[in-house]
């Protein structure tokens, strides 16, 4: 699975992408991003508000309760705001 990382999340994570193996349980996008909190100081701290948080899944907006799978590019980025 390739994530990929804008704006103040890149900065926290110290990441612009990766290519990750999330366990196999791990299905939803909500699952992802708990799981994710766990992986290290910089992204409990990225991720600690998810509602802060949108995500794409193939380049289409994702909800919680959406699927992931391991061939899936999945964009995390702070929400846009129009002018």
């Amino acid at each position: 699975m390739k994530i990929i990382y804008f704006a103040w999340l890149r900065n926290k994570i110290g990441l612009a992408e990766e290519v990750i193996t999330p366990p196999s349980e791990i299905t939803t996008v909500a699952g992802l991003l708990t799981w994710m909190q766990s992986r290290g100081p910089g992204f409990a701290d990225a991720l600690s508000d998810l509602d802060s948080i949108r995500v794409a899944v193939n380049q289409d907006y994702a909800k919680p309760g959406d699927p992931v799978g391991p061939d899936d590019e999945v964009a995390l980025f702070p929400p846009v705001t129009g002018g």
